[in-house]
């Protein structure tokens, strides 16, 4: 990811003036640093306390951004007891937030061999614990209208900008079965409180509360079983399929026991994860292409072919996407033999 400029810019400079009239945590202007950037225009810095101690500003630049979700979702997410930034200080007009510090190390960083279990379980416990309190009302929902906006993207920026592919009417056909498919078994999910990107970047490994939960504003009302395909499934580190399903299986049971709608049968609940995995998939070729295209941001690009797997691991397990499959080999002479058949 990158990082913001140590050169201070215009926003910055606006955000110091703001940070310089919070009488009530009072900041060390000179101790401004950056936190971290990420896919959109976001800015976070890292500010020391005149008491001690260290608080983040959101820099969120008006009209491009809008913290008002950010500030509304973790109200709704900090209710349930999960844990996330408790917003210190706010500027909406701006687009400037003080937040507290949730540190800097993310699950990615600390995620290996010996951590995974331990750090996954708190990760599914707090999704329980999130998803349990859900209410219908809360979060906007996620509709079929939104979910098919999300899988276009698939069509419009991967195979069209980055493939540079114009398909034809056969292949589109292709594609608009293969995602009426998948929108048919995600719209039937029950619904709860989805976070949308409920994975290693964006968990924070903390000595209590573990772990502490980052970048939810585009927080949703859908299917349930989207945020463990984030976190099981995640773009940027690979498990094992033998710990995916094991660690799947072990949501299953404490969702069941929190008493949430999941499926009654694993085998029902485990198809339901697989094909939410898909359209989260294909949404996120979609978004790294679109990231690299538009925005110049070329980080994601090493991303993409753990992505693809993903898709066609799980895509060839299923008769229903058999022609997704030809098409999407058929677009990738090197894929066929690459990927392989996982069962």
């Amino acid at each position: 990811m990158s990082s913001p400029s140590s050169t201070p810019d215009h926003r910055q400079l606006q955000l110091q003036a703001w940070l310089a009239t919070l009488d009530t945590i009072p900041v060390d202007l000179s101790t401004l640093r950056p936190a971290s950037a990420d896919a959109s225009f976001r800015r976070y810095f890292r500010v020391d306390t005149v008491a001690g101690g260290s608080v983040i500003a959101m820099d969120a630049p008006p009209p491009q951004e809008d913290v008002r979700p950010f500030i509304q979702v973790a109200g709704v997410f900090g209710a349930t007891g999960v844990t996330v930034p408790k917003i210190l200080a706010q500027d909406v007009e701006q687009g400037f937030l003080l937040l507290s510090d949730l540190g800097s190390t993310t699950y990615l960083h600390q995620l290996n061999g010996d951590s995974a279990h331990r750090l996954y379980m708190d990760a599914i416990d707090a999704l329980v614990l999130l998803q349990a309190q859900s209410k219908p009302d809360a979060l906007p929902e996620y509709d079929r209208a939104l979910l098919s906006r999300e899988l276009e993207l698939f069509r419009e920026w991967y195979i069209g900008k980055h493939l540079g592919v114009t398909l034809s009417d056969e292949q589109n056909a292709v594609l608009t079965k293969a995602f009426d498919a998948i929108l048919a078994n995600n719209l039937a999910q029950p619904p709860v409180y989805v976070h949308r990107d409920y994975h290693s970047r964006n968990l924070m490994v903390l000595p209590s509360g573990n772990p502490g939960i980052l970048d939810f504003q585009d927080a949703v009302y859908g299917p349930i079983t989207y945020d463990l395909v984030s976190l099981l499934r995640d773009a940027y580190i690979q498990w094992d399929e033998e710990l995916v399903l094991d660690w799947a299986i072990r949501y299953w049971e404490k969702a069941r026991r929190a008493g949430l709608p999941v499926a009654p049968d694993i085998d029902g609940f485990y198809r339901d994860f697989e094909w939410m995995g898909l359209q989260r998939h294909l949404k996120v070729l979609g978004i790294f292409a679109r990231l690299y295209h538009r925005d110049g941001k070329d980080g994601y690009l090493k991303d993409m072919p753990l992505v693809m797997e993903y898709t066609l691991k799980t895509a060839r397990r299923y008769v229903a996407f058999s022609p997704l499959v030809r098409l999407i080999e058929g677009l990738h002479k090197d894929l066929a033999p690459k990927f392989g058949y996982t069962f």
